[in-house]
């Protein structure tokens, strides 16, 4: 029997705790070679759309997970979200297919805790003030991973939209933190321990020269395209980066890849993967004044250990609905 799971089901089942744990996890596993994650391909679609197919296989869980996401820009002017994404997980033993699963509270959750780990393994333990560059959902979604990892006290956010700021302001109230709105990122980037970049910038919104040494930055929002950006090459040419897979790094960040083309780093500096900084085969921070700088693109072994929660939590729960696929 296949389970299938709906965007609200999965969205109650998911615990923040338990997503970090798992995530840290399967990088490390990543590391030691229990777990595979190949280089995503990239097909056209209609209106300069993207589908990509990520794909992950866990020793561990026994478990592969194929995740088709679709960026699809023109969805826009549709009313609808700009990626979509769904998740197909079959067992490794067996090759049953095992669930089907709608991908936004997965994707979301599973990247602000892998931002949290990065965060965890470079920041510096005295880092308290967290600064977000976008204010939406994953804006919150990234707050409340990072205070689970350092002591955080105050939050700088800068967002285009005083509405999305007061929305951010209203969904980590609870925590009890000052937050504060700056007049731009570089403000932002000057008073900062911390900062996620969180926007779906087509050309660089920090700027390098305003960074101060010892920041530790998760560089997540934009979307998985060679020619989109949020940071410049002085960023990344100031900053010591780890990558969450080398090979996707390569072939899907716009942050590494025009950096590279401007020449402003070489493709060597992108060879440090958090998962072995994790295990410790390798070094994150290495002074308390360096830059330290995690560029996500999302891997399909991250959705794969949070597709495995869920699953065994909603068996646990008899949550969502069970279709005979071979019948």
């Amino acid at each position: 029997m296949a389970l299938v799971l709906r965007h609200t089901e999965i969205a109650a089942l998911l615990d923040r705790q338990h997503v970090f744990d798992a995530v840290e996890a399967g990088l490390a596993d990543l590391s030691t070679g229990i777990a595979q994650n190949p280089a995503p391909t990239s097909m056209d679609s209609a209106d300069d759309g993207r589908v990509i197919p990520m794909m992950a296989q866990s020793g561990t869980a026994e478990l592969a997970v194929v995740k088709v996401l679709s960026d699809l820009p023109g969805n826009r002017d549709r009313g609808l979200p700009r990626q979509r994404s769904t998740l197909l997980v079959t067992s490794t033993r067996t090759g049953q297919c095992v669930a089907v699963l709608d991908g936004r509270a997965i994707t979301a959750i599973r990247t602000a805790a892998a931002s949290a780990v990065a965060t965890k393994h470079l920041a510096r333990p005295g880092s308290s003030v967290l600064g977000v560059v976008g204010a939406g959902n994953l804006a919150i979604e990234h707050v409340r991973a990072i205070v689970g990892v350092r002591d955080i006290d105050s939050v700088v956010v800068w967002s285009r939209s005083k509405s999305t700021v007061e929305k951010f302001r209203a969904g980590i109230e609870d925590l009890g933190l000052e937050v504060t709105s700056a007049h731009s990122v570089e403000q932002l980037a000057r008073e900062a321990d911390i900062i996620c970049t969180l926007t779906p910038s087509v050309d660089p919104i920090l700027c390098g020269r305003w960074l101060t040494d010892g920041t530790h930055l998760n560089v997540v929002g934009a979307a998985p395209r060679p020619d989109e950006r949020e940071v410049d090459g002085t960023a990344m040419a100031r900053s010591r980066i780890i990558v969450d897979s080398r090979s996707t790094a390569l072939s899907k960040s716009g942050d590494a890849i025009l950096a590279i083309a401007e020449g402003a780093i070489a493709e060597s500096a992108i060879d440090i993967e958090l998962g072995d900084v994790i295990t410790g085969r390798r070094i994150g921070r290495s002074a308390p004044s360096e830059i330290t700088l995690f560029d996500s693109t999302g891997i399909g072994l991250e959705d794969l250990v949070v597709a495995r929660l869920v699953i065994d939590r909603a068996l646990e729960l008899d949550v969502g609905t069970q279709i005979d696929l071979s019948s």
